[in-house]
């Protein structure tokens, strides 16, 4: 399995087909039984999460790791505060205020008080407040599990929207979903799990969503 920068690639299988236990893989919480894990081409193992982060690897999980009773900009830089005094531990606030901002506004979101609870904001904005937070702290391989999944049609739009721009910045988004429909409208590349094993992968023009489908129900 081969993930290419600047394009969506596509992880697809029903539920309980590996599709989680692979990301975890991927993102350093469950070591690969065998096989060889490369990253530009050179072969990493990485002991735990925060290896893989280290490396550019971030994960936007199905249920987000957004606090709703805590502040946009406290959840923005959640566990990686900005500080201006190293000896007391506190906080740069204005700091921390201003690249939120800065950051969310990238996403079409303009937030004119981020010290407004996170609970305020739409599913798509949490959506799209963990991608950005990802990105600002070195994420180069963007895994996006089920990013649409609760989302109405309108907040499912625009995080598509902004999943589509990830390119341009020549991320390499690894997509995870069961929705094939959608999938395919959005992806590159497409590798196809099921009961804990890839059974295919192609490239768009190759394939349909029908084929796809067909593929998965077999």
């Amino acid at each position: 399995m081969t993930t290419d920068s600047g394009k969506i690639n596509c992880i697809l299988g029903d539920n309980g087909a590996g599709k989680s236990t692979l990301v975890n893989i991927i993102s350093g919480v469950f070591p690969a039984d065998k096989g060889e894990y490369r990253i530009n081409n050179k072969t990493v193992k990485f002991l735990n999460p925060h290896e893989a982060i280290s490396a550019g690897i971030s994960t936007v999980y199905q249920s987000l790791a957004i606090i709703p009773i805590m502040n946009i900009y406290r959840n923005f830089f959640l566990g990686n505060e900005p500080l201006n005094n190293e000896y007391f531990k506190i906080i740069d606030k204005d700091f921390a205020i201003e690249t939120t901002i800065k950051e969310l506004k990238k996403f079409d979101i303009n937030i004119e008080n981020p010290k407004r609870l996170a609970g305020t904001l739409s599913g798509g904005e949490r959506q799209l407040l963990a991608i950005a937070r990802a990105l600002y702290f070195g994420a180069r391989i963007l895994i996006l599990d089920e990013p649409t999944s609760a989302l109405g049609v309108k907040e499912s739009n625009k995080v598509v929207e902004q999943i589509f721009l990830l390119k341009e910045q020549n991320i390499n988004v690894i997509l995870v979903s069961h929705n094939i429909d959608q999938a395919f409208m959005l992806g590159d590349k497409f590798f196809i799990i099921k009961n804990g094993g890839m059974v295919g992968h192609f490239e768009k023009l190759e394939t349909s969503a029908k084929s796809l489908r067909t593929i998965l129900e077999k």
